[in-house]
């Protein structure tokens, strides 16, 4: 493949550095004399193209069998990867499925739900109002590293609706979170709109249980600060804000915490889209690239409100919105000093093409001497068009420092990646025909996989190759 128009276009340069990187097998932050991809490989299977010498394998597909008698759910989405603690050649995928309640394929029970008198007792979540189940939930996934091919798949979580993206914990669980904010009667049977707590060593149905003190609001991802403890959380909404969860007690999240929206310190209620004020945004370009801002938390009641309104009573008392939050991670900085929290938003900015954010929480993030020593909110990206970055959606911060961007955009759908100089360059193309978005990118413990989910027609995908070249 020659190099595009589309290729010489992304080389912009962003203004705020961001400096992370995951304790992976030894890998260091990248330096500027790493080599990036400048073009990719067709693949003649038409699935995947990639840079030169870097493979793919399937590691599963929508639909087949799994190994508990049900069939692999469809809209395979956001997704984090975990040690197995009984082989070191091995390692545990849990992925979500982002099934909507009109979705009509994908269920995990079959056709007219024949398997659905094998869920357990207490362990389906929702149904709807004519009695059939929500199909959204999460899989758990079994995969030999060393061979390269999944041991085994179950459902973990199910009965959920619209899960899209989520959060690895320090403890070694998966939180979920619910897109959808169905209501009773006549949508469900039950509320949604909440996240879930799934562990990675569940060997079958969980009893679903809803963490409430998080809110219940349109979730999308969460990122868990491993020093505090401290959840954040954003929310896929043109009105959005980005949260906070200050736990009771650390690692027991049912034991409930405190939900709070950030707010930019000098400028209540602002609007961080960059959109042109007749669109609804604060003024065109209002935020320079690479700006930061000192923020404060404002609390938040009655977080569990059944009218929807959380994230419209978080604005009028001061909260900052964002356009679509999506996306979320957490990179440890190389200096040890701690790690910040970077974050999407997929429509944000002048051309709508999307954003990438950065919160650097306090030194006494929490706590009493916050308000001295406040936590810093920096524009790190924001696209120039599509040719450059296209909707960005999830996103992971790589074992080399750089962070891997999923495009979710109208046409041809990238896996980007984005250098702490700011500079973007393309890594995968999804070559499949129905040009689906790309979801839950996450690597294996030792760095080594990259995971990736192609959400239709429902597959996900080992990357393997020479890594050593996007390193320092």
């Amino acid at each position: 493949m020659t190099l595009s128009r589309r290729s010489f276009l992304r080389y912009g340069q962003a203004a705020g550095l961001f400096y992370s990187t995951i304790a992976l097998g030894g890998l260091t932050a990248v330096t500027p004399s790493a080599q990036r991809p400048t073009s990719l490989t067709t693949d003649p299977a038409g699935l995947l193209d990639l840079p030169d010498g870097f493979a793919y394998s399937v590691v599963s597909r929508t639909g087949d069998a799994m190994a508990d008698g049900f069939f692999r759910p469809g809209r395979p989405d956001g997704m984090a990867c975990f040690a197995d603690p009984t082989s070191a050649d091995r390692c545990i995928l849990m992925r979500n499925h982002e099934i909507w309640p009109d979705t009509t394929h994908g269920s995990p029970f079959g056709a007219n739900n024949a398997l659905l008198d094998r869920v357990p007792d207490g362990r389906l979540y929702g149904l709807k109002p004519d009695g059939s189940p929500f199909y959204g939930g999460v899989s758990k996934v079994v995969y030999d590293m060393r061979a390269g091919q999944l041991v085994e798949d179950y459902l973990v979580l199910i009965g959920t609706s619209a899960n899209c993206a989520g959060g690895r914990t320090p403890w070694g669980s998966w939180l979920t979170c619910e897109e959808s904010m169905r209501k009773p009667p006549e949508e469900s049977q039950r509320y949604h709109g909440f996240v879930f707590e799934t562990p990675s060593s569940a060997n079958g149905l969980i009893e679903p249980v809803p963490l409430t003190a998080m809110g219940r609001f349109v979730h999308e991802a969460v990122a868990v600060d491993p020093d505090t403890g401290i959840i954040y959380l954003t929310e896929d909404s043109r009105t959005g804000l980005f949260y906070r969860f200050l736990p009771d007690t650390p690692g027991e999240l049912h034991r409930g915490g405190k939900l709070q929206a950030l707010a930019i310190r000098e400028w209540p209620s602002a609007v961080t889209s960059n959109w042109p004020r007749d669109w609804g945004g604060a003024g065109l370009g209002m935020i320079e690239q690479g700006r930061s801002f000192a923020v404060d938390w404002i609390d938040l009641d009655n977080v569990e409100s059944t009218d929807a309104d959380l994230p419209d009573r978080g604005y009028a008392a001061g909260a900052a919105r964002f356009y679509r939050g999506e996306g979320m991670d957490y990179g440890v900085r190389p200096d040890g000093s701690g790690g910040d929290i970077f974050f999407t938003c997929t429509q944000g900015g002048v051309q709508r093409a999307g954003q990438v954010w950065k919160y650097s929480p306090s030194v006494s993030e929490g706590q009493s001497g916050e308000a001295a020593d406040p936590g810093t909110l920096t524009l790190v990206y924001e696209s120039p068009g599509a040719d450059a970055l296209d909707m960005c959606d999830n996103i992971a911060v790589a074992p080399w420092g750089d962070l891997i961007l999923c495009e979710d955009g109208q046409n041809e759908n990238y896996l980007r990646g984005l250098t702490p100089s700011g500079q973007i360059y393309d890594f995968a193309r999804n070559a499949h025909a129905d040009k689906s978005e790309f979801c839950g990118a996450c690597f294996s413990p030792d760095g080594q996989i990259m995971f990736v989910n192609i959400q239709e027609p429902g597959i996900t995908l080992a990357v393997t190759g020479p890594w050593e070249t996007l390193r320092a």
